[in-house]
């Protein structure tokens, strides 16, 4: 029983290997991105619903991007707070923003996808920027690193959208670890061809993309989805491509429970289940080595069963993974948070059984 349980210790070391180093390395171990700046007029799409807080803060900077030919759609998607009057006077301000005015339709309430649609189908150029509206850029050349990697093949770009920093919280690192990995993730599939997801804070495609698709009808009735359940039917390996400049990162401000981090990933790891079968095998087989490679080596060392191997393999494993996460933290400016990767590792598994567990018995909520 040992002995068996001994390989199985070897195989999960050897499939965490394959995706640390050989999947997500071909992110972690690319090489700096470079701009190619493009003339493409771009349309920056915000959707807002009860946000007038951060729009306040946030619409400004997006507005005074150092870019030649852009306008800002901003949709107030039914807000019932003072969003959209201060849309309204955006709008008299700047004379590159279109406010979108989204009324509850019975069909499709509450449902983000549908004020979308509206703000993709008002859009007046054909290349499309995302983000949210509790996102900011963190330069003035974020529509210029973004539209950099359009080309004539490359339709859809993924970016990626970080959170802020908060000193002295552990929370926070590990949220930003989270977003770290996923992010590894979803740029390292893409690079290989097989583009599963990206994130609303941070992404951007060409408008015949989203009709190729016929838009998010295929899963309109899915609450959530509006971004990676997108990319997952819209993005192929010739369609897709990444940027991962630091000018083209956008930031958010992260929840500061764990209550409140629990309840927004419990609302991610739902969409996940209608992705690709692909995609979901590959996820899953990710977590299932994760969890292994947690109790199988304790089980060995509690029985001793040739503990030196078993010490030996778990050093070289932690080597890899950590070579392969810093170099990936590197380029994504999150470099602080692999100091504490062990253990926030571990906090993230169990965190992740919860969310599956948790999600099994009742429905997680969704935007309102």
């Amino acid at each position: 029983m040992l002995l068996t349980l001994f390989c199985l210790f070897i195989a999960v070391v050897v499939v965490q290997f394959l995706y640390y180093v050989v999947v997500f390395g071909k992110f972690s171990f690319a090489k700096p991105q470079a701009a190619t700046p493009k003339r493409v007029p771009i349309s920056v799409i915000v959707c807002a619903k009860n946000e007038e807080e951060n729009v306040k803060k946030f619409v400004p900077l997006l507005a005074e991007q150092n870019y030649h030919t852009f306008e800002i759609v901003l949709i107030d998607d039914a807000s019932s707070d003072n969003t959209l009057e201060i849309f309204e006077t955006f709008e008299k301000q700047y004379p590159n923003i279109k406010l979108v005015k989204v009324e509850n339709n019975e069909a499709f309430w509450g449902n983000k996808k549908f004020a979308l649609t509206l703000g993709i189908k008002a859009a007046k150029h054909e290349y499309l920027l995302f983000t949210d509206a509790d996102c900011y850029p963190t330069s003035k050349d974020w529509i210029t690193s973004m539209s950099s990697q359009f080309t004539a093949q490359k339709n859809i770009v993924l970016g990626y959208g970080a959170y802020e920093k908060i000193a002295n919280s552990f929370l926070n690192k590990i949220i930003r670890f989270e977003t770290l990995l996923t992010a590894t993730q979803y740029f390292s599939w893409a690079k290989i061809g097989k583009p599963y997801m990206g994130v609303g804070r941070n992404m951007a495609y060409k408008r015949e993309e989203f009709f190729k698709v016929r838009g998010f009808m295929d899963h309109m009735k899915i609450r959530s989805g509006d971004d990676d359940l997108f990319i997952n039917q819209a993005a192929t390996g010739e369609n897709t491509t990444v940027c991962y400049m630091p000018d083209s990162f956008t930031y958010s401000e992260p929840k500061t429970s764990f209550k409140e981090w629990f309840t927004q990933k419990r609302r991610h790891v739902s969409t996940a289940k209608h992705y690709k079968i692909f995609d979901r095998n590959q996820l899953s087989i990710f977590y299932a080595s994760q969890l292994l490679f947690l109790f199988l080596p304790i089980v060995l060392l509690v029985f001793q069963f040739q503990w030196i191997a078993v010490v030996s393999i778990i050093g070289f494993r932690y080597l890899f993974v950590w070579l392969s996460m810093g170099f990936a933290a590197g380029k994504l400016k999150e470099k602080d948070v692999m100091y504490w990767f062990p253990i926030i590792e571990i906090i993230l598994i169990f965190t992740q059984l919860n969310v599956f567990i948790t999600n099994t018995f009742s429905k997680p909520v969704h935007w309102k």
